[in-house]
């Protein structure tokens, strides 16, 4: 009789009372792929640590990394519901024959349901341990809070991609990714997924097209218009009450936003600048005059050997000129030789000095890269505040100003007149380093290098300008027509 069940018009039914008795494991299982999937995340781009924007990535990098976060972490809220929901359903259907279930350490060498197709317990607590573990560092920071008073956290603005800092409001810092601690976003969003600076800046057409519209291309697209939404969330500003104290503090993170992008930008000058000098002035020249004085040539190159006999002609054409006019005295042969070769060695001398400062600025140079990569190192901070200081201040332009300097860029750099500007720039950088200037070198980079730069710029145009503010790209053409 048994047997005839299992294999007669019985079996269907058990199949799926079998598939429903195993739905808690089931969404078990699929929250704790989805908990692994975050933890490879952390590892494979945040050595193990918290997924925060001040991991150095761009905010389109950090963007995709944040959308693949949420998504897991939206899988492990369902599969938890799920899980729940299902485990509450079946212990009510089973309650009368409901029985405790022993803890025991979980034995790999076993199957996950035993003969009678109760799970093991104790793996599904370990399951829950690390979900809670991985996940419930993120769902817990997650802008569901009421409005207070303390520092944000990185992740109650992960939504903006950037982490504030934790200090006080009065003296906020921005942090590493272009959003300011604002205390709206402790109430919560409508959409996590767009950037704050959208609602704030659609009040100005002009400033629609912002950096955080490049993250939001990355994001899911919305059934309505970017614009509508913008609207409706700017309606919603201007009726909070507390509207006015998030412009303040809007105004106060852009403020000290924008001076430490402009501390950072001038030291990022100054300091290869004062390493080149001192370096050259107080290390480089004193050993090279002690140990290297007599061993380099007068004329490194011959380029500054043909520079000496045009001075020296020009000199000997001026004194012959001088005293022809009589605005010189008159100079018999041997004083006018020793006059014209005492000239020769006041050349001779400013040649010598030109050449061992060519070799010196290699030096110099050297340490002033040296110096500029180690700022760098240090600066991963501020050069995020940077990257978030030039993405609002450019796309934060009108389409005419956009369009107006990327005119002036290709024109200056790939225009009819620029390849002067460029053999003016190639014979600079040849005599600082005491290079040989060559011709055919000189036209084979302003025949190439360019061309390239032109294409770039096309590219860049084509690939990401016309996709982030298309408008932008119809007032340029407009303009270079």
């Amino acid at each position: 009789m048994q047997n005839s069940e299992s294999s007669g018009p019985w079996r269907p039914l058990r199949r799926l009372r079998r598939w429903y008795f195993k739905t808690p494991e089931r969404a078990l299982d699929a929250a704790y792929r989805a908990a692994l999937a975050i933890q490879e995340l952390e590892q494979e781009y945040f050595q193990g640590q918290m997924m925060t924007p001040e991991g150095g990535y761009t905010g389109l990098e950090w963007g995709q990394l944040k959308s693949e976060r949420d998504r897991n972490l939206d899988i492990i809220q369902r599969r938890l519901r799920e899980f729940r929901a299902s485990r509450s359903t079946l212990n009510w259907i089973t309650r009368s024959s409901f029985r405790t279930i022993p803890l025991q350490a979980t034995d790999a060498s076993k199957s996950r349901y035993s003969p009678d197709e109760t799970y093991q317990f104790s793996e599904n607590l370990k399951k829950l341990k690390v979900i809670d573990e991985i996940a419930g560092k993120y769902l817990t920071r997650r802008p569901s809070a009421p409005r207070t008073s303390q520092p944000l956290t990185a992740e109650r603005s992960s939504s903006s991609a950037s982490p504030p800092l934790k200090e006080s409001p009065s003296d906020r810092t921005p942090p590493p990714g272009g959003s300011p601690p604002s205390p709206r976003l402790n109430r919560g969003a409508t959409n996590p997924s767009r950037n704050w600076r959208d609602d704030f800046k659609s009040s100005s057409k002009s400033r629609e097209e912002t950096a955080s519209d490049v993250e939001s291309i990355s994001g899911q697209a919305s059934l309505l218009p970017r614009s509508i939404l913008r609207t409706l969330n700017r309606i919603k500003e201007e009726l909070d009450p507390n509207a006015e104290e998030d412009v303040v503090e809007k105004f106060r993170y852009y403020k000290s936003k924008t001076v430490i992008s402009l501390k950072f930008i001038l030291l990022l000058i100054l300091v290869p600048l004062l390493t080149h000098q001192v370096s050259k002035n107080f290390i480089i020249r004193p050993i090279y005059n002690e140990f290297f004085p007599n061993t380099v040539d007068m004329f490194i190159n011959p380029d500054f050997e043909e520079d000496a006999y045009q001075e020296l002609r020009h000199y000997e054409e001026r004194l012959h000129f001088r005293m022809a006019i009589g605005s010189a005295p008159p100079l018999s042969d041997e004083e006018f030789e020793e006059t014209v070769n005492e000239e020769a060695q006041n050349i001779a001398l400013k040649f010598q000095a030109m050449s061992n400062n060519a070799l010196q600025n290699v030096a110099a140079d050297l340490c002033s890269l040296g110096a500029f990569i180690l700022v760098l190192m240090n600066s991963k901070r501020e050069i995020a505040i940077v990257k978030s200081f030039i993405d609002d201040l450019i796309y934060g332009l009108s389409d005419s100003a956009k369009a107006f300097i990327i005119i002036l860029f290709t024109d200056i750099f790939v225009g009819y007149h620029s390849p002067h500007g460029w053999e003016i720039i190639l014979e600079g950088v040849s005599h600082h380093f005491g290079l040989p200037e060559s011709r055919d070198f000189n036209f084979m980079f302003i025949a190439t290098f360019p061309v390239i730069l032109d294409t770039v710029m096309k590219y860049w145009i084509f690939r990401y300008l016309n996709r982030i503010s298309p408008s932008a790209v119809a007032t340029y053409r407009n303009m270079n027509e």
